[in-house]
């Protein structure tokens, strides 16, 4: 017998030491370890930048809530069911959004869900919409749940959307199958997203959406606000100075007749806040 006195392949070699990084990454006893020994793994050149990205951060989704990545209630567009045929056409081409959920008249009353394309044949016939006909089952979902559980679900039901409710069943946001995988490989650009070039937009008769960067100026004049005293020059500015460090979403102030709310933002900025009107 002739030996095959050869050395193994370079290729070979990575793909046998890739087992046994695989082999002990699998039986580690904690997060800390599995995240430690893939940050190795990376260092070494064994797993490429893309790959530990998604890794890490796949490793610490069972550690987040669904109420950290959820769409706030104030952001919302959603259809009620006996909202006038008009007002939702213009909903739907105005979103660009494929999914909306229906509300009844009671508070916090989820009906189910619409799509977009179910509306179609209805508008090519000429017929009035009749949403309760075309209301699809939807999920609802606690604030508290982990997002890892969320994902598993959402690929078990093959549904894309969930409303959020907190401890007390009020409505306090939606989240989307996109909005988990984004946790994962970041942000997830489709054909309907574009540059937000709207810095102030009115939701509702005493409700607003401004950029976090809204010139002071410009927001003192649109509120009839003093802001002589304000060492800002922005929007998010007045709101940080207000709250005397970084906001996170969710977090409220004051200001004159206003009531402020962070509902975007991520660890190095604010990025959207609601306003809100008080009634006097």
């Amino acid at each position: 017998m002739i030996e095959n006195d050869k050395p193994p392949s370079k290729l070979s070699f990575i793909q046998s030491l890739r087992k046994r990084i695989a082999s002990r990454i699998f039986k580690a006893s904690s997060l800390n370890e599995v995240s430690s020994q893939l940050e190795q793994a990376h260092l070494t050149d064994l797993i490429d930048k893309e790959a530990f990205f998604i890794a890490d951060r796949a490793l610490k989704l069972g550690e987040r809530k669904t109420k950290e990545i959820m769409v706030p209630k104030i952001e919302m567009v959603t259809i009620s069911a006996g909202e006038a045929h008009n007002n939702i056409i213009e909903k739907v081409i105005s979103s660009g959004h494929s999914r909306f959920p229906v509300l009844g008249d009671a508070p916090n009353e989820v009906l189910g869900l619409m799509l977009a394309k179910d509306i179609i044949p209805e508008l090519v016939n000429g017929s009035l919409l009749d949403i309760k006909k075309m209301l699809r089952e939807i999920k609802v979902i606690p604030e508290t749940k982990k997002l890892d559980t969320l994902l598993e679900d959402f690929k078990r039901d093959k549904s894309h959307l969930a409303v959020v409710v907190d401890e007390y069943g009020t409505i306090s946001g939606l989240v989307t199958i996109e909005d988990v995988l984004e946790e994962l490989v970041g942000e997830i650009e489709d054909e309907h997203d574009v540059e937000e070039t709207d810095e102030l937009i009115q939701v509702a008769e005493k409700e607003f959406i401004a950029d976090a960067m809204l010139e002071l100026p410009v927001f003192a004049e649109t509120f009839k606000v003093d802001v002589s005293a304000i060492d800002a020059e922005t929007l998010g500015g007045l709101f940080i100075q207000q709250l005397g460090l970084l906001p996170k979403v969710g977090d409220r102030i004051e200001f004159d007749n206003l009531i402020l709310a962070v509902t975007a933002a991520d660890k190095r900025k604010v990025k959207k806040i609601g306003i809100t009107i008080k009634e006097k």
